[in-house]
């Protein structure tokens, strides 16, 4: 029986991230480093024949990578430790096809140790990708076998290489109507997963964080948080077991996945982040034909603004070349971007100035508490949130072309309309200009315009779930 929207809308108020999954939003812009056979191949879609003895990085240097990775202002780092094509970068005990079978560094080569080592030494968080489709493997479709074989792997990779921040699985497989059929215990998985690695956000296929539904390096302009549970691979598993039959209308690409319209009628809702994954380059891993191809800056800025800007998270794949290092182009373009990034928020200008609210829930609530760095300290506008006013006074004129408005997400994503407006003089008298508008807020929202010379900026709430908060208001 559908429920009734009020019912569901009661529910989405109270529906809220898990620790892990607040952790990685506060990461917010991550590497995804595709580097394996087909580096060497040429391929983008190995297929599992290739001779170990390919895999000839010479001049590998991990801790490159992370340097260049946290220039650019990344705070993490995804590892494709296998690709569809089975081999492993790490001497996995479960296959020959791996780096213990190359003569690279005397058959006792280790990238995954090597990459997690460089990521503890400069504050990186590391985290892996382990292809669910194998292709060299023989006991791939043979259901249990195949995942048994897959479960030891994963294990190996969950207790040997440190704390992992993510684990990303891909659902991809290209075997065709004639290929193997393997049917992944998933649950299996999730359940290693958060045994040996709790604190992992399980990616993508997973239970923690969705794909945002292109590779286009950007999100919806209203990309909520709190989705209908179907959405997540872990929920569909549970359907499909319990003999469920999942709503047609499942579709990463919709533009609409969390309004009321979009979760009328759902079942059950879930906290469920996006994240939005596009490469630097056309492929997704190093071809010297595309060198040319590598972003530009400005591309590079606006998969920033339209992911992290939009209460997403930013995964940017950064590939290394056949030496094992990331390519001249590529680390120009990256410092290019850190330095820019660090321009555009090098100083909040909303630091030391006063907010003053048109409602509250208390006064450990009100709306100088969106200057607090404290994450625990917010405005709570209590039950009268539509409607409510917030009043940034800077106390001098500044030229101002950004605003940062940041929900306090550990209560619940709530807005789901907002403006912003500047006080402007017009014939002399003060007047309230539009600078921006939308509709959710959640983890963070970049509101971007043409630069003003302001003092006083108004954030008006003007639609909520129910009552509304902010842990920040920033201006740049």
């Amino acid at each position: 029986m559908m429920r009734k929207q009020a019912e569901v809308l009661e529910e989405a108020i109270q529906v809220v991230p898990s620790e892990r999954q607040m952790a990685w939003q506060d990461l917010e812009f991550t590497s995804f480093i595709h580097f394996g056979m087909n580096t060497f191949t040429g391929s983008e879609w190995g297929t599992g024949n290739e001779n170990p003895e390919l895999f000839q990085p010479k001049s590998l240097d991990c801790r490159q990578w992370v340097k260049v990775c946290k220039a650019a202002g990344m705070r993490g780092m995804i590892l494709t430790a296998k690709h569809h094509d089975g081999f492993c970068l790490w001497p996995s005990a479960f296959t020959s096809h791996s780096v213990a079978s190359s003569s690279w560094r005397g058959g006792q080569g280790d990238v995954v140790r090597e990459a997690a080592a460089a990521c503890r030494e400069f504050g990186l968080k590391f985290g892996i990708y382990l292809s669910p489709w194998d292709r060299y493997e023989l006991t791939y479709g043979q259901g249990e076998a195949y995942n048994t074989f897959y479960k030891n792997q994963l294990r190996e990779l969950l207790t040997n290489y440190g704390e992992l921040f993510c684990v990303w699985f891909d659902g991809a497989c290209g075997e065709g109507k004639n290929g193997r059929k393997q049917e992944y215990d998933w649950q299996g998985y999730y359940d290693l997963i958060r045994e040996l690695q709790p604190n992992a956000v399980i990616s993508v296929c997973g239970p923690d964080v969705r794909w945002c539904g292109n590779e286009a390096g950007v999100c919806r302009a209203s990309e909520w948080s709190v989705v209908p549970s179907y959405y997540s691979q872990l929920e569909q598993e549970r359907m499909k077991a319990a003999g469920g039959q999942l709503p047609r209308e499942i579709n990463f690409t919709q533009m609409d996945l969390g309004s009321r319209k979009a979760i009328r009628g759902a079942e059950q809702l879930i906290w469920y982040p996006a994240e939005v994954d596009v490469s630097i380059r056309k492929g997704w891993f190093y071809h010297e034909e595309e060198d040319h191809t590598v972003k530009p800056l400005m591309k590079l800025l606006d998969y920033y603004y339209h992911s992290v800007g939009a209460n997403a998270s930013l995964l940017l794949n950064v590939p290394p070349n056949p030496e094992g290092l990331i390519s001249r182009r590529d680390i120009e373009a990256l410092l290019s971007l850190g330095a820019q990034l660090q321009i555009d928020f090098r100083e909040n200008l909303a630091e030391d100035s006063t907010v003053t609210d048109s409602c509250r829930l208390d006064d450990l609530h009100s709306g100088q508490m969106t200057l607090d760095p404290n994450p625990d300290c917010y405005w709570h506008s209590g039950p009268f949130g539509k409607a409510a006013e917030l009043i940034l006074d800077l106390g001098d004129d500044y030229d101002i072309n950004k605003i940062v408005l940041k929900e306090h997400i550990r209560t619940g994503q709530q807005i789901e309309k907002f403006a912003i407006y500047g006080e402007v003089e017009v014939k002399g008298k003060p007047q309230w200009k539009l600078l921006g508008k939308g509709t959710v807020l959640g983890h963070k929202r970049i509101c971007r315009f043409t630069e003003l010379r302001l003092q006083r900026i108004k954030v008006v709430v003007e639609q909520t779930r129910g009552f509304a908060t902010l842990s920040a208001i920033e201006a740049y």
